[in-house]
């Protein structure tokens, strides 16, 4: 019953040493993981600033040929 008690107690320090350790590391290297996911997720929506993404404001001019859209709210008619 010893040896069980024994080795229940050393995996508790080994996972309570691992935690620690886990949460040491991240809170060492915080600024390299916030800047690293960071640039990973900028990436992932359109390769980092200058990418395939329009900068700028769309033209709000109708296409040459069609009509300017009437502005009548949401598209309720009106009786």
């Amino acid at each position: 019953m010893q040896k069980i008690i024994n080795v229940l107690a050393l995996a508790s320090t080994a996972v309570s040493i691992a935690v620690v350790g886990t949460g040491a590391y991240v809170y060492v290297n915080k600024d390299s993981i916030i800047e690293s996911i960071t640039e990973k997720a900028i990436g992932g929506i359109g390769g980092g600033i200058g990418g395939d993404l329009p900068i700028g404001t769309p033209d709000l001019a109708p296409p040459a040929g069609q009509a300017a859209v009437p502005s009548g709210g949401l598209g309720v008619p009106t009786f």
